[in-house]
C-alpha cells in the first residue's frame, strides 16, 4: 500500500536524520493492521515494529505515542488536500469530493470502521482525527464562500450545513456502500450537482 507523507502529528525529536522509507514502512504497517480488523487498543508498538521490519526505538524516535502514530497513518492514507483550479465552484467541489474517493477507498472504509469506536471513546484520538480532516473542510468552505461572493451561490447559503450535505453522503456511501442503486461512477459529479440545485443563486 502506497501512502502520502504524514500530516505532521506531534512526534519526539529524532536523534538522527529521518528516513522516509522507514516512515512509510511504519505508516503502512499501521494501516495494514487496521485494515485487517485490529482495533486501536489491540495494536501495539511491538506489532507495528515487527510488521514494518524496524525496531521499536525507530518508532519512538518519530512519534510521541501510539495515538499520534495512528492519526498520522490515517492522514497519510487520505493524502494531501488537492490543488484546485479556482475557475469553477462546481469543478472545485467535484475535485474535493473525488479526493476522498481514491483507489484506497475500500481500505479506508475498513480502517475508519475500526477507528469509529475509538473516536467516540477517546477525546485525544478524536481531536487528532479532526485535525486531519479540518484542513480539507476549510478548503471546501473557502470554495463555498467564493461562490457566494461571486454570485454563483445564494447569498443566504448556510456554509456549514452545505458542507455537511456534501461530505456526509460521500463518507456514508464510500464507507458502507449503503446505496447500491447509486452508481459509483460519476458519484462526485452527481452529488455536487444535486446539492448545487438548492444552493445556486
Amino acid at each position: 500500500m502506497t501512502t502520502a507523507p504524514p500530516a505532521g502529528q506531534e512526534r519526539k525529536a529524532p536523534g538522527r536524520p529521518r528516513n522516509a522509507l522507514a516512515d512509510s514502512a511504519i505508516l503502512n504497517a499501521v494501516l495494514d493492521l487496521l485494515s485487517e480488523g485490529q482495533t486501536v487498543a489491540a495494536i501495539s508498538i511491538e506489532a507495528v515494529a515487527a510488521r514494518a521490519g524496524v525496531g521499536k526505538a525507530t518508532i519512538y524516535r518519530r512519534w510521541a505515542n501510539k495515538e499520534a502514530l495512528i492519526i498520522d497513518a490515517v492522514a497519510a492514507l487520505k493524502g494531501p488536500v488537492p490543488e484546485l483550479a479556482g475557475e469553477s465552484v462546481r469543478d472545485d467541489l467535484v475535485t474535493l469530493i473525488k479526493s476522498n474517493r481514491s483507489s484506497h477507498q475500500h481500505s479506508y472504509g475498513k480502517i475508519t470502521a475500526c477507528l469509529m469506536p475509538e473516536l467516540m471513546r477517546d477525546d485525544s484520538i478524536m481531536e487528532g482525527y479532526q485535525a486531519v480532516i479540518e484542513p480539507r473542510r476549510e478548503v471546501m468552505r473557502g470554495v463555498l464562500r467564493r461562490g457566494i461572493a461571486e454570485g454563483v451561490l445564494r447569498p443566504d447559503l448556510d456554509v456549514e450545513l452545505t458542507l455537511l450535505m456534501l461530505v456526509g453522503p460521500n463518507m456514508l456511501n464510500g464507507l458502507f456502500q449503503s446505496s447500491p442503486r447509486v452508481p459509483r461512477e460519476g458519484f462526485a459529479e452527481a452529488l455536487v450537482d444535486a446539492v448545487l440545485r438548492g444552493a445556486a443563486a
